[in-house]
């Protein structure tokens, strides 16, 4: 098959700490690696108790010590919450550090609510090219190209490879005309996702750093021995989808049995809506799952999100979504 990676939004579990969830980030890092994986990423979130995350840039560091090959990064970086010369220091530290690994994924959503984005960037803004001018100027920055006066140190020179991330066709059109990687979040938000991979396909543009479309997109798998354990797992998730889309977001909790038939069909409903990109089940079930998404998709490589509140079922549903993706044969 393709080349999978890994996606951790480092989950602060019910009952557990900060403290433990990045030591879990860690340990997901290096099975990741064993495991084949080609990536591990985390994304930037602000003001959510269940996400340990929000200082992006550490969170890589942190892991990148814990790891000798993998490549490592962030899926991604919400560069309107920073000035892009910030962003360049931070991530030409890390490219000085681990050389040849970094990957620094753009988004442009802000990656909190409303009140929090006030807090973080004092002044919101609205100006729909602010995103791709400042994408632009991260580029001149690592660059080293003088366009903007300033040198970066460090960051000049630096050699991060930088991608776009998206849930709407906005970020597949930026992506195709700077030629740049492009990665949807269909893991969550897929609406979009058929008509961003075609439009980006269409208007590529080959740049320095690609010379054809390289198309990544996100998808859920929670695997076990069982359909039904694994569906047993996923009622973390679930719970977790439920309550922010309510606005009420939570830590991530432990599994309930039988929690999807338990919900008021509009719960039910947002909830099959947003993890319809998803394999639940024994490793025959989820090779079935991700052998359909990507014959439909045809995405180059896929991110693999698991949020499942016991570390080790995370670890062995990370171990067989890699047996899948290796082409390993499985039980029917």
């Amino acid at each position: 098959m393709i080349p999978y990676s890994l996606l951790d939004l480092v989950p602060v579990v019910e009952g557990g700490s900060v403290r433990q969830a990045l030591a879990n980030a860690a340990d997901m890092a290096r099975h990741a690696e064993a495991n084949g994986y080609n990536r591990y990423w985390v994304a930037e979130h602000h003001g959510m108790d269940g996400i340990a995350s929000s200082a992006t840039a550490v969170v890589i560091a942190h892991v990148g010590a814990a790891t000798s090959r993998i490549r490592i990064g962030a899926g991604g970086i919400m560069l309107p919450n920073h000035a892009p010369l910030v962003i360049a220091e931070q991530f030409g530290t890390l490219d000085a550090l681990f050389p040849g690994r970094i990957d620094l994924g753009l988004g442009r959503a802000p990656g909190s609510d409303q009140r929090v984005a006030r807090a973080i960037r004092r002044a919101l803004e609205t100006d729909p090219q602010a995103f791709p001018r400042d994408v632009l100027e991260l580029q001149s920055y690592f660059a080293d190209d003088g366009q903007t006066g300033i040198r970066a140190t460090p960051g000049a020179g630096a050699r991060p490879d930088l991608w776009i991330l998206g849930s709407s066709t906005f970020g597949a059109q930026l992506a195709a005309m700077l030629g740049l990687p492009y990665a949807f979040a269909s893991h969550f938000a897929p609406d979009a996702l058929d008509q961003a991979l075609a439009i980006y396909r269409r208007d590529f543009r080959p740049s320095a750093q690609l010379d054809r479309p390289y198309a990544m997109a996100g998808f859920n798998v929670f695997a076990a021995d069982t359909d039904e354990e694994a569906e047993f797992l996923a009622s973390s998730q679930q719970q977790a989808f439920v309550a922010l889309r309510t606005g009420n977001p939570r830590q991530l909790p432990p599994p309930v049995a039988g929690y999807r038939d338990s919900l008021p069909p509009p719960h039910a409903a947002i909830l099959d809506h947003v993890l319809q990109c998803s394999a639940v089940g024994r490793p025959a079930t989820v090779e079935r799952g991700i052998r359909a998404f990507v014959d439909r998709t045809g995405v180059d490589e896929l991110m693999i999100a698991s949020s499942i509140y016991d570390v080790e079922a995370r670890k062995k549903s990370v171990a067989i979504a890699a047996e899948v993706m290796r082409g390993a044969t499985v039980a029917a």
